[in-house]
């Protein structure tokens, strides 16, 4: 395909969602509080818009929290430290253009089409040095894969 850049993996719909949500297992092992909460959503995937026929990409939103502040920040240091030791290339770091203006990173995996974004978001805001009362501590992350092809058959309609 190339729109994409590359010719995607043919991959059945639940197998994509499994191998998402093991990437996503990595990038918590990266962040390395194992004693952190999670959420639980299940990892979703929709079609892409190249092909949304044949070709689907997979998502799995999650988020870190009930830990102190302290410990989310040494977290998120701690992911942008070894995302490149696993093949990741960090393609953005820095403060987004929100107006907490919180610390976030996207890297792209250099082995697999991956893409994983992270936010760290504390209550405490540095730059602006007052507490956000209605923000609660946490590493958002999102991992959204690239496109896979659906195996001979699969009809992506209403997919999530």
């Amino acid at each position: 395909m190339d729109d994409l850049g590359y010719t995607p993996t043919t991959l059945g719909v639940e197998d994509a969602r499994k191998k998402t949500v093991v990437v996503s297992s990595q990038i918590f092992d990266m962040i390395g509080i194992k004693e952190a909460e999670t959420t639980k959503p299940g990892a979703g995937v929709s079609p892409c818009e190249e092909d949304p026929e044949h070709l689907f990409s997979s998502r799995h939103p999650w988020s870190l929290y009930g830990v102190s502040d302290e410990r989310l920040t040494e977290g998120f240091a701690r992911l942008k430290e070894n995302l490149p030791k696993y093949g990741w290339k960090i393609v953005e770091y820095g403060p987004n253009n929100s107006p907490a203006k919180t610390l976030e990173l996207t890297a792209d995996s250099e082995k697999e089409h991956y893409s994983v974004n992270a936010e760290l978001r504390v209550a405490t805001d540095p730059a602006q040095n007052h507490p956000s009362a209605t923000r609660k501590s946490s590493i958002q992350v999102r991992v959204v894969s690239g496109c896979f092809r659906a195996p001979e058959g699969t009809d992506l309609n209403g997919i999530y």
